[in-house]
Order: C-alpha cells, then sequence, then structure tokens
C-alpha cells in the first residue's frame, strides 16, 4: 500500500473523527530556513502500525536545499531516527526535484518550501510513540551554510487528523514520482563512445511540455545540463548529458522524468552499447538571417583582430618573406601572389569547418586550437618552420632534380603554390590564439548548423587573410619598398631569428604535450632533414629526399615508441590545480575564485600571464588570502576542462572567471587581460556586506 493511499484513507477518516492536539513540532528556525516535523494523525489509532509524517521546511528567499541526488556539488538530506521510540522504520519519498544553478554549475533541489513525506511503521502497532529527527542539511545561496537540529514529536495513544497537516503531507506525497511500471513509458540509455555524455531516450507517446531529466549515477558521477530534444510526432524525448567523474565498473543509473503533468521514475536502466541517436526531426535551429549576419561580421572582424594578437609573430615573418620574394615581381604577378596567399589561408579554415564538422559528427567535443594538444601535429609544425628558418639564414636554397626543374621552367606558373603555402602555413600558426569577438562567433557556430560551421569559419577566414588581400588590391605597396640590397639579407636574418624563436617555443609546447625524450628525438630528426637538404642542393637528387622522407616519417613514431610523460612544472604565485567542485565551497566561505584556464601552446594566455597576472597590482591581489587563483591547464586534452568551457559557452582559450560572493555565476573576461578589467572583476566578486 502506497503512502498516498494510506494518506488518503486517514483523510476520509478524519472527516468524522475528532480532532486533537497539533500534530507537529515547535519550528526550528534560522536566518535561512524554518523546519517542523509534522504527522496526518494527532496519535496513534489503536491497532494502527502505519504513520504518515512529514519534514516540512520554509526556505528563505534565495536560498535552496538538496534532492536525494545533489547533482555537481551539494549534500542530500540526512536524518537519524535513533533517538526515537516504537519505531521500526522511516522511509523518506522524494518529491520530484527542480533544477537550479549556481558557480555555473547544476544542482537538483528545492526552493521556498517542500515537505519530504515519511512513511513510519511502529513495532507495536497501536502503541504510543516518540519520533525524534536529527536533521542535517545543507542550505545554500550565495554561500552555503549546514544546518544541525532536532525535532521531537510525541504521538500518544489517540485517534484524530490534523487536517491541514494531512493535506500538506498528501501534497508533497503527490509530487513523489510514480513507479515506471504503472506506466506505459520506456527508458533506454547509452554511453558515448569518449565517455564524455550519457545518452537517455524515452518513449511511449505523452506530452512532453516542460520536460526535465534527473539522473543518478555511482559516488563521483555527477552531469552539466542536458540537451533536451524531442521528436515532432512526441513518440520520443531524446537528452544527451555531460559526465562530469570517471565511470568505473558496471554502474548503476536510475532516471527520474518530470514532466508539466507528472513524475516517473526508473530505478534501474540498463546502459546499451549502442549509442542513442537523437531524432532525426530535431536538428538545431536555423539562425535568423539578421542573427547570421551580425556573426560573420563579427567573425570577421575577430579574424582580422587575430593578425594582431601575440601569436602573429611567426606570421608576420612569413608575410614580410612574401613581400621581400615579390618585390620585383610585375604588379600583376604580385597581386596574384597575395590572391594565392589569401586562398591558403581561407583553404585551411575551410579545411578546419570540414574537420569540425567531422568530429561533430562522430560525437567529439571541439574546441579552438586544440590541434596543438597532438604530438603529431607539433612535430610536423617543428620540421616545416626548422626548414623554413634555415632557408630565411640561407643555409640552401630549396633545390629540385634537374629534369623536374626543367619541366617547371617551360611551365607558365610564377610560383603561386608557394604563396598558397605560406598563406596556408600563416593561418595554421596563428590557431593557437584567440582574440576578442572570436569567442563569440566560434559558439555560434559549434552550437548551430553545419552551414554555420561553414559561414562562420570562412568569415574569420577572410579576416585572416585582409593583409594579403589588402596587398592584392594595391600590389605598387610592395614595388615602394627600397631596391634590393644588403637591408634585405639583413631583414631576412630578422625574420629568421624571430621564425627560430617561434621553433624553439613549439619545441617547449612538445616536451609538455608528449616528452623532453620525445623532443630531443625530433630536434635530432631536425639536423638530420637539414643535412639531408644541404646534401640535395649538393647532389640534386631524389636520394637525399628520400632519405629525408624517411627520417620526418620516423619522427612522428617517437611518441609512441619513446611514451608521453609531461614534465612537472612549477607554477608562479600560488595557483591551485583547477577542480570545479571545489569553486561552490571557497565561494561559500567567503573566497574570491580567479580561474584561469591556460595552455603552453596559447601565446595570448602567456602574454596574459606575463603582462598582467604575474605583475604587480593584480599579482598581490591575487596572492591575497581571501582570493583563490585556480589554473586549468589545458596544454593536453583534459575533459573537465573542455565541459568547463563549454558550460560558459567557451570554445577555445584563453578564458578567465571571476567567482566570489557577490559572483556566484561568475564574471567571465575577455580574451586579453588588462590591470583594469582583472582588479574590477576581483572587486565586483568579493562579498559588498
Amino acid at each position: 500500500m502506497s503512502l498516498k493511499t494510506i494518506i488518503y484513507a486517514v483523510l476520509a477518516i478524519g472527516l468524522w473523527t475528532t480532532q486533537g492536539m497539533a500534530a507537529a513540532t515547535e519550528a526550528y528556525k534560522s536566518s535561512s530556513v524554518e523546519a517542523r516535523l509534522i504527522t496526518a494523525e494527532n496519535g496513534v489509532a489503536p491497532g494502527a502500525s502505519l504513520l504518515s509524517a512529514g519534514l516540512s521546511l520554509k526556505l528563505s528567499d534565495g536560498w535552496k536545499t538538496y534532492w536525494r541526488s545533489p547533482g555537481e556539488v551539494g549534500l542530500p538530506p540526512e536524518i537519524d531516527w535513533s533517538g526515537s521510540t516504537n519505531l521500526a522504520s522511516a522511509k523518506i519519498l522524494w518529491p520530484a526535484p527542480t533544477r537550479f544553478r549556481a558557480f555555473g554549475i547544476e544542482n537538483f533541489g528545492y526552493a521556498k518550501k517542500v515537505t519530504f513525506p515519511f512513511q513510519i511503521t511502529l513495532k507495536d502497532p497501536g502503541k504510543p510513540a516518540t519520533l525524534q529527527a536529527d536533521v542535517f542539511l545543507l542550505i545554500c545561496s550565495e554561500v552555503c551554510v549546514p544546518q544541525d537540529f532536532s525535532l521531537t514529536l510525541d504521538l500518544p495513544a489517540a485517534t484524530g487528523v490534523d487536517l491541514p497537516r494531512a493535506e500538506e503531507i498528501a501534497a508533497w506525497s503527490a509530487k513523489v514520482p510514480l513507479d515506471s511500471t504503472a506506466t506505459l513509458l520506456n527508458a533506454s540509455a547509452s554511453v558515448s563512445e569518449d565517455g564524455s555524455a550519457l545518452i537517455v531516450a524515452f518513449d511511449g507517446g505523452t506530452n512532453w511540455s516542460k520536460a526535465d531529466i534527473f539522473p543518478e549515477m555511482s559516488d563521483g558521477t555527477a552531469f552539466g545540463a542536458p540537451d533536451i530534444r524531442k521528436a515532432a510526432d512526441n513518440s520520443l524525448l531524446w537528452a544527451s548529458f555531460p559526465i562530469f567523474g570517471d565511470l568505473e565498473g558496471d554502474p548503476a543509473l536510475s532516471l527520474t522524468l518530470t514532466t508539466q503533468d507528472q513524475a516517473v521514475t526508473f530505478e534501474t536502466v540498463t546502459l546499451s552499447d549502442t549509442a542513442i541517436a537523437p531524432p532525426f526531426d530535431v536538428a538545431k535551429a536555423s539562425a535568423s538571417a539578421a542573427k547570421r549576419l551580425q556573426m560573420l561580421l563579427i567573425a570577421f572582424l575577430g579574424g582580422l583582430i587575430l593578425n594582431l594578437m601575440p601569436c602573429v609573430l611567426p606570421v608576420l615573418s612569413i608575410k614580410f618573406s612574401s613581400a621581400l620574394k615579390m618585390s620585383n615581381r610585375p604588379l600583376n604577378e604580385v597581386r596574384l601572389g597575395f590572391l594565392a596567399s589569401a586562398a591558403g589561408t581561407l583553404a585551411f579554415m575551410l579545411l578546419l569547418a570540414v574537420g569540425v564538422l567531422a568530429l561533430q559528427l562522430l560525437g567529439v567535443s571541439i574546441g579552438w586550437g586544440m590541434q596543438f594538444q597532438s604530438a603529431g601535429f607539433l612535430i610536423a609544425l617543428v620540421l616545416v618552420l626548422g626548414l623554413f628558418s634555415a632557408n630565411l639564414f640561407g643555409l640552401f636554397e630549396f633545390g629540385l632534380p634537374q629534369g623536374l626543374m626543367t619541366r617547371l621552367a617551360r611551365d607558365q606558373g610564377n610560383g603561386y603554390a608557394g604563396d598558397f603555402a605560406t598563406g596556408l602555413f600563416g593561418a595554421v600558426m596563428a590557431t593557437p590564439c584567440s582574440a576578442p569577438l572570436l569567442g563569440t562567433a566560434l559558439a555560434f557556430a559549434l552550437t548551430g548548423q553545419p552551414l554555420d560551421v561553414v559561414l562562420i569559419f570562412t568569415a574569420m577566414g577572410i579576416g585572416l587573410a585582409m593583409p594579403y588581400l589588402a596587398v592584392a588590391a594595391r600590389p605598387s605597396w610592395v614595388q615602394r619598398l627600397p631596391k634590393p640590397g644588403r637591408w634585405m639579407i639583413v631583414l631576412k636574418a630578422v625574420l629568421g631569428i624571430l621564425l627560430l624563436a617561434t621553433l624553439v617555443w613549439l619545441l617547449w609546447v612538445l616536451q609538455s604535450v608528449a616528452s623532453p625524450a620525445v623532443m630531443i628525438g625530433v630536434i635530432v630528426a631536425l639536423i638530420a632533414i637539414l643535412a639531408c637538404t644541404l646534401w640535395n642542393t649538393r647532389a640534386s637528387s631524389l636520394l637525399p629526399i628520400a632519405v629525408a622522407t624517411v627520417i620526418a616519417g620516423g619522427s612522428f613514431a617517437l611518441p609512441s615508441i619513446v611514451g608521453e610523460t609531461a614534465p612537472e612544472k612549477v607554477a608562479s604565485l600560488n595557483w591551485v590545480p583547477f577542480d570545479r567542485t571545489e569553486i561552490p565551497r571557497h565561494v561559500s566561505l567567503g573566497h574570491t575564485v580567479f580561474v584561469d584556464v591556460t595552455a603552453d601552446w596559447c601565446l595570448t594566455c602567456k602574454a596574459n600571464k606575463a603582462l598582467v597576472l604575474d605583475r604587480d597590482p593584480v599579482a598581490s591581489l591575487l596572492a591575497a588570502p581571501n582570493v583563490i587563483p585556480m589554473q586549468a591547464d589545458w596544454t593536453r586534452p583534459d575533459p573537465a576542462i573542455q565541459q568547463f568551457l563549454e558550460a560558459n559557452g567557451r570554445f577555445g582559450i584563453p578564458f578567465n572567471i571571476v567567482y566570489g560572493p557577490s559572483a556566484p555565476e561568475g564574471i567571465a573576461l575577455s580574451e586579453v587581460l588588462t590591470n583594469d578589467s582583472v582588479t574590477t572583476a576581483l572587486t565586483r566578486a568579493q562579498s559588498t556586506q
């Protein structure tokens, strides 16, 4: 017999029985909560073995408490009945929760008012009983305050019903989810291949209006905000939840589905090995034309600004070398050469867009600059940039076999393939950085339709290629350079030094992503390839090229052969490792948390640290006792950091956000930090009390 049935029976009896003493304790009161232990019955009727009780909570404005599964952080209520007499058991029933967000974290619980119903079973039916509830609650607003209190209620041998209390318990019992076996609904679930998301689906046909789903899994596993979709014919509800924490063994899963008119619980759901695809007719909504145009403009400006970011040094070197190479060419050839470079930039951005779409189809999370987390990608850049630097220093000129050289000489082409490659490589080197406006455009693209991805990346590419396009529009600018002379040798040497500095930086990133041993192996391989290139300039045969190709191919196997073990890092200031669940705890203690998502391959991140974070006045503020500087190192792939970025609508770094008692949702900062922006955010986040 369910508790609801018991209560309704009690209410029916109570219509003709007389009422005795009030079936409620004196209230426990604090600034955040008022609590009472209540029962529907005024006492224990002759022969009665079951009673209906409840813990009634009234929460102050802005305060919340938690469900049995609190979400990413929090604690459920705990009640100890050991001080009771004539009590066999007290089973708590959990009304369906609501979802609320604090500190950028998803939680499940209750606000304003909640009554937890209890099904009380007596040891000796019909005999008086004493209910003593020792209660622990975690109540949270901008801070979290634990509440410990005891409530004691004596139930003598008596009949009668406290009608208001009985109605309160009955009303909240009606919010307890139905057992799924009593409905026609079915639930299925699976985990994505990379273990980053839980996919669930419900079928059986119902009104999915205002639907929400609350998953529960093994300890240490929590879930982020869901992406919930439904089929047009209301036949299927589908949802994807980011998983926070590791899934170990065969985790037990239960689901609670709430809709506008009902709540259903699925106590045991088997995880399928087959991924559940979303309904075909629930594609992401198309953006309006005005919104899309706005985002295209933002993407263009973001790409244009990217030319001015710290990562621009190697790109500028490449662009200057292009101008030097074309200074003696006819205007038409100069124009076509720079158009070819612009085409190379656009080609890379379109290739990046295609890669993003392919990875999205595979269910892989995407972020701007993530390719720099790949040791293979870094090795390729080191080898190409090493050859380019050596060429600028004049160690060799690229030579080809005589037959091929003769064939190319007869061709009417003017080296536009090299110009194309220059533009492409410049775009590659620009991607470790994020610029103002770029994050907004990327968020729109990566959460929109495939068409949005293509359009946004194209607009970014046009912005990044504008220096090439500007010279193509006015090719006479190149011919205004001084006549060839000693200055060109000096400039080429300077540009070579800049590229050499970039090469050193890439090697440093490689040893962080892979290992110092891999870095040393790649240096040896690069020296050997340079030696083969010098050999080729003298022999002009295919043998040196073949040997260099074998060495280059072998260098890509180094991470697998040597192993990837990143070196220990010594952090400046008093940075603590990133832990998303620690943010609300620190804020509840009145601390301000400054989160810095960074990586060794992010040059804008390094500029922010050198120019702002590691210098006064910001360094002193971050070292204050009430400030917790928390660093998330994304040099290597880290799903927790990826999910944190996506939860904040970001897909690239640097990303900095400040949490505090006055800013539980966080204050996100621009990609380029300034002293004023950081100090203002830290001040705003601190308590104003």
